[in-house]
């Protein structure tokens, strides 16, 4: 069966195809193109399939990702089109086969691995710091990493403080990473083409509480380039900035804004390193505020760089200091109530933004 037919799990809800603004010369989702309609699980796996038949040295490797088609069914499939030896069940061993992919990547493969949770990829965090990112520059260039690491980031539906930690500023912090977090199956699958392409080792941080959410997107080729960030809604009084999942909380949040007549334009970056800033500087120059939306903690955040950047650039375009919303700094309740109050939910939004308005 064709990938792009599989659908797992029913989606929970759809966004509409919309071609975006240029931004620093990038024109959004292409239009007139033929479309399907693709939940962002299947966006990325249909990635995948494209690459693996387009590449043979491509392969991929998790817990589950075989027989089991991945713990989120985002490698459905792909054992059935390229057999055991490209789609590899390993055991409970992060650091092991993180290992074995950069060893892979160093003689030519270009592995695939599936961290269940990017929660797991602490336990290789010595793998992926002292030898993915580095491997390339400490051999004077004599070994690429071509190795995408991809799986769920951030906080599930109560799953507590263990499985919850979302990592984008963590792994962003080093150099010799690529940092990828998409939020809408359109960016999953163009950035995950650019990712199978890279030379270098990528992080592609998804989310499972968007894995259903589906989106036309075009059935012609297209890759979507690294640090080139997308304009998700037009605004003319607050920018917010936001990747993956807090995307669609800051959309949600822009919504209610305007009823009350502040109009939010929201800038997703897509790639966290490298990063768009010039798309941020550009939006602050219309808006004069800014807020910037994060699952990671308030200290050492994204948001953080993201505010001290835009005070080495666009310090003069300012009119009040850059708001952050972030995860609060305690350990992930398993209450619902808690956790709500715990996430950068709309409603702690909508109150950054009009802290930055109302000054």
């Amino acid at each position: 069966m064709p990938i792009a037919d599989c659908h797992p799990l029913k989606p929970s809800r759809s966004i509409d195809l919309k071609a975006g603004e240029p931004i620093n010369g990038y024109k959004g989702i292409p239009t007139g193109e033929n479309r399907q309609l693709l939940s962002l699980r299947m966006a990325i796996c249909q990635a995948l399939y494209e690459e693996m038949k387009r590449d043979e040295t491509i392969y991929v490797m998790g817990e589950e990702v075989a027989e089991y088609n991945g713990a989120y069914k985002v490698t459905k499939g792909l054992l059935d089109a390229f057999g055991p030896k490209r789609v590899i069940d390993s055991p409970i061993t992060e650091n092991g086969f993180t290992g074995l992919a950069v060893g892979a990547a160093m003689t030519g493969l270009r592995p695939v691995i599936e961290f269940m949770s990017w929660n797991f990829s602490l336990v290789a965090f010595d793998q992926i710091i002292s030898n993915a990112s580095k491997m390339c520059y400490m051999t004077g260039g004599m070994f690429p990493i071509p190795l995408v690491m991809r799986g769920p980031n951030g906080a599930g539906p109560r799953v507590s403080s263990q499985h919850s930690h979302a990592v984008e500023a963590l792994y962003a912090h080093f150099p010799g990473l690529i940092v990828v977090s998409p939020s809408t199956p359109y960016d999953a699958k163009g950035l995950m083409k650019t990712a199978l392409r890279q030379n270098n080792p990528v992080c592609f941080l998804e989310n499972e509480m968007v894995y259903n959410l589906e989106q036309e997107i075009p059935t012609a080729e297209y890759l979507v380039p690294f640090g080139v960030a997308d304009r998700k809604r037009e605004g003319r009084d607050c920018t917010i900035v936001a990747v993956s999942r807090s995307v669609h909380w800051a959309l949600e949040a822009a919504e209610q804004l305007a009823k009350e007549g502040i109009e939010c334009e929201v800038i997703d970056p897509r790639t966290v390193k490298p990063l768009d800033i010039g798309a941020i500087v550009e939006s602050v120059k219309k808006t004069h505020r800014c807020v910037v939306v994060e699952e990671c903690y308030r200290t050492g955040g994204l948001g953080a760089e993201i505010a001290a950047q835009l005070m080495e650039l666009a310090f003069d375009e300012l009119d009040a200091p850059v708001g952050r919303v972030t995860t609060t700094e305690n350990p992930m309740p398993y209450a619902a109530n808690l956790e709500h109050e715990t996430l950068p939910k709309p409603h702690r939004i909508i109150a950054a933004v009009k802290a930055a308005c109302y000054r």
